[in-house]
């Protein structure tokens, strides 16, 4: 029998095809394929534990042992003497294998394997977290023996071992396979743990005076780890951290120095945004959670298929729940996208849509105490309308629908907008924004097919990221361009005030920016002179990227300027925003100047287009101004301008100015709010309105390809998505929205799917020079961590305890003159307030300062009163103290 295994996507037609038989049937496969792969091809399963495609392979557990035989020098085929690792050996032409199906001699090295594994490995599969979906428990009832011929007493350790507050290393159950390892140190570059003692004796470092093998955290007995702080060594010297053989030690660290400064919020070295990953990889129940961790077993769970809403990606992952409580989340397969990864935040932070300030019922204002009380939906519906038609009618209502939403909550969001309320005063852009990103987004956004996809990036040759920090703000994309990288496909240049963790992982080039000189940059750039000239033709070559981020949006002409280079250039521009719900928002037109589709608001034959098919009359004519962006609707609405506001969710703490828009929300007139939980603003509202967390609704999210992302409803409730409860306001308000189902949406969106006509034009704002602090000031730079203060963590402390502590960042002159060192305190003061936090000194410009915008006490908008290229002015803790501000 003979077989041809069809190349995978991406395997060049040309390829050399090499012959070889597995267990008689012969199959042709691509020149460097591994003999277990061969073997999948054709369906024949071997064993394995320590082999997964996507890492590079290792041949540690052995438990893949074929026999193989090869030709020699005459072509006679002979047998090698021992078994081999499938795992690790490539396929040559003329192999002869024999897995365990046809050869006693393989069967029996894989049962011996296994024997060796399950000595010391305790055999409690019932309470075992793994039990039930665990690969050596599988493989032990089908390639192992029937009964143990070990009566001695089984090896022990202390345990759990705190890899971190979330990862917790069981070492009893570890059998050194070294997939976590191998995933930390090749995927997100992030080796916090290893393999440990190898060739060591018992517990106790008894034979050769060395510690057991075993993985664990980097210990200082071990590796030789240095450059740990005192307050990390004098947790592990009183027992607060434990070592490898259960004595106190130094916990966690990565492969290279770090700074003192450059920890976890819990006073450890920072370990990874994607360790979660090493939990799901694990073939036994070694690496546990401590959010799942004995709460339940996998055979009680029941598992749907979801997409995560916290950035911008669509990462696909698991939701597994019992009895109406989500328990964990896992990774998805999907190769397109996120392969098998996701971070920590996807996999973890999934609490906050089960908390106790979740909105049960509608909520109404008393009038009489003043206070929002419980009512019914038609009680509140009521009001909603009544009140909202009264604003509409009296100077208009702003909308605000947040970047929460699915691709369908937000269509009924700009339905609504122009039908019920006949407005283009909408925006979704509840961040720092401006007119100029709105023109972008309706010219080279909006309405634009998948130019630029995740396989792009590992494909192209060079890729520009401008605005955007991608293992803070797109976890996903960070891991592709790691992936292409490392593959020698591809190379990155950034523009930043300096290197960061994340660029430095994908041996990105820096091209040294200022806050708000990114405009300037880039217009030199596409001139192509000067230090800029090996950038410009990278960015020639066919098939490069320009990736741009939304933070890009607060440097006027930077946008401008980036289209520009596009042009210039030729490279390919994508379009990457920090929330799940933007890209989808702009597509159905929740901003001033768009339509669904990119149809701008300002042509007639794009408003007639949106006019039929929403089913109106001839004559019923949509706004054809453009509208009022966020700043204005706030503005305005503050003043009365406006009479009313239809709030989404808003996070106050994102918005610059946040006092200022929060008092804006406060003297509104009449205000509507549909939200999951209630927030800072719910208090301002006359009505607010319970709409479904992703868990209770199905939809979709548009990723930043453009890429749609289904996923199904895990919890069958009465819980309405926006787009229902919009259907039942506007039906409260005479109008028929037909937003009420999925089916009818989708319907509509069909229709509006196809627009040839003009595009809203492009930007064409000039460059401002960058910013020049005064005597005594520098210039803010900042973006937000990856895990920080955000809503959508909370209460998930585990997770917490792996994020960033915040720091601020200074360059090695800025920190002499301010007589300060790594660790040392350093006070910010801004407009509004001062921020203290630790001082990590960087290489940076002297009169740049950088701290996270939103992380625990480092809220910049609030406490400060500034942004991303604000002056401010630095003092040492201690003359902060005193009231005393210098330099």
């Amino acid at each position: 029998m003979t077989t041809t295994a069809t190349p995978k996507p991406g395997t060049p037609a040309e390829v050399e095809g090499i012959a070889v038989t597995i267990d008689g049937v012969e199959v042709t496969v691509p020149k460097g394929t591994l003999i277990i792969r061969a073997a999948e091809q054709i369906g024949i399963q071997i064993p394995r534990f320590c082999d997964h495609p996507l890492l590079k392979p290792a041949g540690a557990c052995r438990q893949c042992l074929v026999m193989v035989a090869t030709p020699d020098r005459e072509g006679n085929v002979r047998e090698m003497p021992k078994p081999q690792a499938s795992c690790t050996m490539e396929v040559s032409p003329g192999m002869v294998v024999s897995t365990q199906r046809t050869s006693e001699v393989a069967d029996k090295a894989q049962h011996g394997v296994m024997e060796l594994l399950l000595i010391n490995h305790p055999l409690d599969c019932p309470v075992c977290d793994k039990g039930g979906e665990c690969p050596l428990q599988n493989q032990a009832m089908s390639n192992g023996r029937t009964n143990s011929r070990f009566t001695d007493v089984k090896r022990t350790y202390p345990k759990p071992v705190k890899i971190s507050t979330e990862i917790l290393l069981d070492r009893d159950r570890c059998i050194l396979c070294q997939r976590c390892t191998r995933f930390q140190a090749e995927i997100p570059g992030d080796p916090f743990i290893d393999l440990q003692g190898r060739g060591g004796g018992a517990p106790g470092g008894a034979d050769h005076g060395m510690l057991p093998q075993q993985i664990g955290a980097y210990d200082e007995g071990v590796l030789g780890f240095a450059g740990i702080d005192g307050e990390v060594r004098e947790a592990a010297e009183t027992g607060q951290m434990v070592g490898p053989n259960g004595d106190p030690a130094l916990l966690s660290g990565i492969a290279y120095t770090v700074g003192t400064a450059e920890l976890d919020a819990t006073g450890r070295p920072f370990a990874s945004y994607f360790s979660g990953n090493t939990i799901q990889i694990c073939p036994v129940g070694a690496l546990t959670s401590a959010t799942y961790r004995f709460r339940s077993r996998p055979f009680d769970l029941v598992s749907t298929e979801s997409i995560a809403e916290h950035d911008a990606s669509g990462s696909a992952i698991r939701i597994d729940h019992r009895r109406g409580v989500v328990l964990r989340r896992l990774a998805g397969d999907d190769p397109a996208v996120n392969e098998e990864w996701i971070t920590d935040k996807d996999r973890f932070a999934f609490t906050w849509q089960a908390l106790p300030d979740v909105i049960q019922t509608p909520l109404v204002r008393d009038e009489e105490t003043g206070e929002l009380v419980a009512a019914s939906w038609s009680e509140a519906i009521a009001l909603a309308a009544r009140g909202l038609a009264q604003a509409a009618d009296d100077g208009g209502v702003g909308v605000l629908p947040g970047g929460r939403l699915t691709l369908e909550d937000a269509y009924a969001w700009s339905k609504f907008a122009r039908v019920v309320l006949g407005t283009n005063d909408v925006d979704f852009r509840a961040r720092a924004n401006s007119p100029e990103e709105a023109e972008f987004l309706g010219h080279a956004v909006a309405g634009v097919s998948m130019d630029v996809t995740f396989a792009g990036l590992e494909s192209a040759p060079h890729v520009l990221l401008v605005g955007l920090e991608p293992e803070d703000e797109a976890g996903t994309i960070f891991l592709r361009l790691r992936k292409a990288v490392l593959a020698g496909r591809t190379s990155v240049s950034t523009l930043a005030p300096f290197a960061t963790r994340g660029s430095t992982k994908v041996r990105a080039a820096l091209v040294t920016t200022e806050p708000g000189a990114e405009a300037t940059t880039l217009a030199a750039i596409a001139a192509g002179t000067g230090d800029h000239a090996e950038l410009a033709e990278s960015l020639r070559a066919e098939g490069a990227v320009i990736l741009v981020g939304e933070r890009l949006a607060q440097v006027p002409g930077g946008l401008t300027a980036v289209l520009e280079l596009a042009k210039a250039t030729g490279a390919r521009l994508a379009w990457v925003p920090r929330r799940a719900g933007d890209r989808g928002a702009v597509e159905v037109g929740l901003l001033p100047g768009l339509l669904p589709g990119g149809r701008p608001v300002t042509d007639a034959e794009a408003r007639v287009d949106v006019a039929s098919a929403w089913g109106l009359d001839a004559d019923a004519a949509l706004p054809g101004e453009i509208g009022r962006d966020h700043a204005a609707i706030l503005a305005d609405a503050g003043s009365g301008e406006l009479a009313g506001l239809l709030l989404g969710g808003i996070d106050i703490e994102d918005l610059p100015g946040a006092g200022e828009s929060e008092r804006a929300v406060r003297e509104a007139g009449f205000v509507v709010q549909l939200e999951v939980r209630t927030s800072a603003l719910s208090r301002y509202a006359d009505v607010v309105l319970p709409v479904a967390p992703p868990t209770m609704k199905a939809g979709t999210f548009l990723n930043w390809e453009g890429r749609p992302r289904p996923f199904g409803q895990v919890f069958a409730t009465s819980a309405r998505s926006d787009a229902q409860v919009l259907d039942m306001l506007a039906e409260g308000m005479g109008v028929d929205l037909g937003t009420g189902s999925l089916e009818a949406v989708h319907r509509e969106l069909s229709e509006l799917a196809a627009w040839d006509g003009a595009r809203q034009p492009a930007p064409a704002v000039e460059p401002s020079p960058a910013p020049v602090p005064s005597a005594g000031e520098h210039t803010v730079a900042t973006w937000r961590l990856m895990l920080d203060a955000a809503r959508g963590q909370d209460g998930e402390p585990y997770l917490a305890g792996t994020a960033h502590r915040p720091v601020v960042r200074v360059s090695p002159g800025t920190a002499s003159s301010q007589g300060v060192a790594d660790g040392d305190r350093l006070t910010v003061v801004g407009p509004l307030g001062s921020v203290t936090l630790p001082v990590l000194v960087t290489p940076m410009p002297d009169h740049v300062v950088w701290l996270p915008l939103h992380s625990p006490g480092s809220s910049l908008y609030r406490m400060l009163g500034v942004g991303s290229g604000g002056s401010v002015r630095l003092a040492s803790a201690e003359r902060a103290t005193n009231g005393e501000v210098i330099r």
